[in-house]
């Protein structure tokens, strides 16, 4: 089962409402409070995403959040068993993978102060500094995308609506939208552009 982090924000809708938005278990617990009285199904999406996620709502509230807290990523605590250290530098939390260069590079970062990975943590920050904007922007374009693939992929003008996000054209697609039911509507334009307001 995959990792759900539990330090974003999700989004739960019943049909084309919005039920609620927030952390991992309030939304949880929220959808296991409104699933009796409604007729229509429940769709919980990831924000950062935009993709529809699916929470174990069997037992109380105490088994419901401690099932999600098993599937969170694990934060390393002082009262953790001691694993035998291996090379690096764990609290820093770094992680030893296996990366392909052509013999040329391998020269060119050894040849750095600090060595290959220094030069390649060095290299790494950079680009993100430089394309950080760019990357978020993409980012929520595509969460947006997704979240309106499922909730308004069979409502009118989705083609052109689709092309005109990709397009970063923000007039043209709020006004293609426009008509949309309002719930979803203002949820992909949060996802959108709630970064950029």
């Amino acid at each position: 089962m995959a990792m759900i982090p539990m330090q974003g924000t999700y989004t739960a809708f019943a049909g084309q409402r919005r039920l609620t938005s927030g952390t991992a278990g309030d939304v949880a617990l929220a959808v296991k409070r409104a699933t009796q009285p409604l007729d229509q199904p429940i769709i919980i999406f990831d924000d950062g995403t935009g993709r529809s996620i699916d929470f174990d709502l069997r037992g109380d509230d105490r088994e419901v959040l401690a099932r999600l807290a098993t599937l969170m990523p694990q934060a390393e605590t002082a009262d953790a068993p001691a694993e035998p250290r291996g090379r690096g530098r764990p609290k820093l939390g770094v992680v030893a993978r296996e990366v392909t260069l052509l013999p040329r590079h391998w020269e060119w970062l050894n040849a750095q102060a600090g060595g290959a990975s220094v030069a390649l943590r060095k290299l790494v920050d950079e680009a993100r500094r430089a394309s950080g904007d760019k990357d978020r922007e993409r980012q929520a374009r595509d969460a947006a995308y997704h979240f309106m693939s499922t909730m308004a992929g069979d409502l009118p003008q989705f083609e052109e609506a689709s092309r005109a996000l990709f397009a970063d054209d923000r007039r043209r697609f709020t006004g293609l939208i426009a008509d949309w039911p309002t719930d979803i509507r203002d949820h992909i334009v949060k996802l959108a552009y709630s970064d950029r307001a």
